[in-house]
């Protein structure tokens, strides 16, 4: 049986981060619905910041390190995919948009993808569907219907909270890797010609 490869882009800034917790919790449902299904699984976790200084040079020179190729080449080969960006700004963080920046564009074509996200306070939730989803709409991924933000008050005594949206966004991802269940249409993937929009 074939072993499925999950790779985890976790973008936090500090260790330990609530980035890189959400991120666990999700990699664990995934491998949790993918063992209810008979199936085996790896998970390849990237730390981001680790490779901070690579991607600057990357992004000067045009060459990845030998480390930074590694991880670009992890995710690329992966059979699904699970990212996790800090929230700054109402949006993801720089590190984490370099990182896909530096990925061939071609890399994440028809790949499952689970996001996630992690702020301060819940009037950041939005993040998810107005700058990760089309992003990776535009990378041409397969993003899951349900993706899981964490606010800060969803750790703790409220940690419970998050179970219900974990365990639901791993079954759509492990769905859609299968192919037996449709992924609702992803509104950013063909964006209307600015002209259609004149002429409508």
């Amino acid at each position: 049986m074939t072993e499925r490869v999950i790779a985890v882009v976790t973008a936090g800034l500090t260790t330990p981060s609530s980035s890189r917790l959400l991120a666990d919790q999700l990699a664990t449902a995934v491998h949790d619905e993918l063992a209810a299904r008979g199936q085996t699984s790896r998970t390849e976790v990237i730390e981001v910041r680790d490779y901070a200084h690579d991607l600057t040079n990357n992004l000067l020179t045009g060459f990845p390190s030998a480390a930074l190729e590694k991880a670009l080449t992890t995710v690329a080969n992966a059979d699904a995919l699970i990212v996790v960006s800090p929230t700054f700004s109402a949006s993801y963080s720089g590190l984490f948009k370099m990182f896909f920046d530096v990925l061939d564009d071609k890399a994440l074509a028809g790949k499952p993808v689970l996001l996630g996200a992690t702020g301060g306070t819940e009037r950041h939730s939005l993040v998810l569907d107005f700058a990760l989803r089309p992003l990776f709409a535009y990378l041409k991924a397969m993003p899951v219907p349900t993706g899981v933000y964490a606010a800060s008050t969803d750790w703790g005594p409220n940690a419970a909270t998050l179970r219900p949206r974990i365990t639901q966004a791993a079954t759509e991802l492990v769905a859609t890797l299968h192919h037996d269940t449709p992924v609702k249409p992803d509104p950013y993937a063909n964006p209307t010609p600015f002209e259609d929009l004149l002429n409508s």
